[in-house]
C-alpha cells in the first residue's frame, strides 16, 4: 500500500507557473489572503470589469473561495463557511480569469468550458471537503466585508487562510479529479 504524498504548501497569490505546475488529485494546504463569494455578488463584479469600473479587490493572482460563513461566534473571525456548488459560477468564470484571477475553491463539477478556459489561462479549480464547513473555518484567521454587504453572506470578503486544506479538481493539462476517480472505482 502506497502512502499518500504530503501535501504541497503554497501561499497567495498564486503565479501562473505555480498553478500550471499543479495537478488534478494533488493536495494544496493554502495560506494567505483570498476572497470569498458567491452567485450575486460574482454578478455585481462582472459586471463593473464589463462595464469598465474597477472590481471590489484586484483579481490578479488570486483565488475566490464559493462560500458564505454562518454568523461568528464571539472570537471567531466566521462560522462555518464550507463550500458552495461552484457551477452557479461558470457564466462569470470568463470575465475573472481575464481580470487575472489564478484559481477558485468549491465543490462539485464545472462545465467543460470551464476546464478550457483554466487551461487557456494558467488557472486551477480546487476543490473543498463539503459538509467540513466547522473544521474548514477554523483555517480562517480573519474576514472582512470588503463589498456588497447588503449580500449578507454572499458578500464579497477578505479571508486569511492559515493552512486551509484543498485537492486540485481541474489543472492546467485537462487533468479531472472527477474522471481519475469515476475510473478508478469502475467495475470492470
Amino acid at each position: 500500500m502506497s502512502t499518500p504524498a504530503s501535501p504541497l504548501k503554497l501561499s497567495t497569490p498564486l503565479s501562473e507557473d505555480e498553478a500550471r505546475s499543479l495537478r488534478a488529485g494533488q493536495k494544496v494546504v493554502l495560506s494567505g489572503t483570498a476572497y470569498s463569494c458567491r452567485d450575486l455578488a460574482h454578478k455585481r463584479i462582472v459586471k463593473a470589469i464589463s462595464s469598465g469600473q474597477e472590481p471590489p479587490f484586484d483579481p490578479q493572482g488570486q483565488i475566490i473561495y464559493y462560500a458564505g460563513p454562518t454568523p461568528a461566534r464571539p472570537g471567531n473571525p466566521v462560522g462555518a463557511m464550507g463550500p458552495t456548488t461552484s457551477y452557479r459560477m461558470d457564466p462569470y468564470v470568463e470575465t475573472l480569469l481575464e481580470a487575472g484571477l489564478r484559481g477558485m475553491i468549491g465543490k462539485g463539477v464545472r462545465s467543460a468550458r470551464v476546464k478550457a478556459m483554466l487551461a487557456r489561462h494558467g488557472a486551477v479549480y480546487l476543490v473543498a471537503t463539503g459538509g467540513a464547513g466547522a473544521l474548514l473555518a477554523s483555517r480562517i484567521r480573519e474576514a472582512q466585508v470588503i463589498a456588497y454587504p447588503d449580500l449578507g453572506t454572499e458578500a464579497v470578503r477578505r479571508i486569511e487562510l492559515d493552512g486551509f486544506p484543498t485537492y486540485v479538481a481541474y489543472d492546467t493539462v485537462g487533468g479531472d479529479l472527477y474522471e481519475q476517480g469515476q475510473a478508478r472505482w469502475r467495475r470492470k
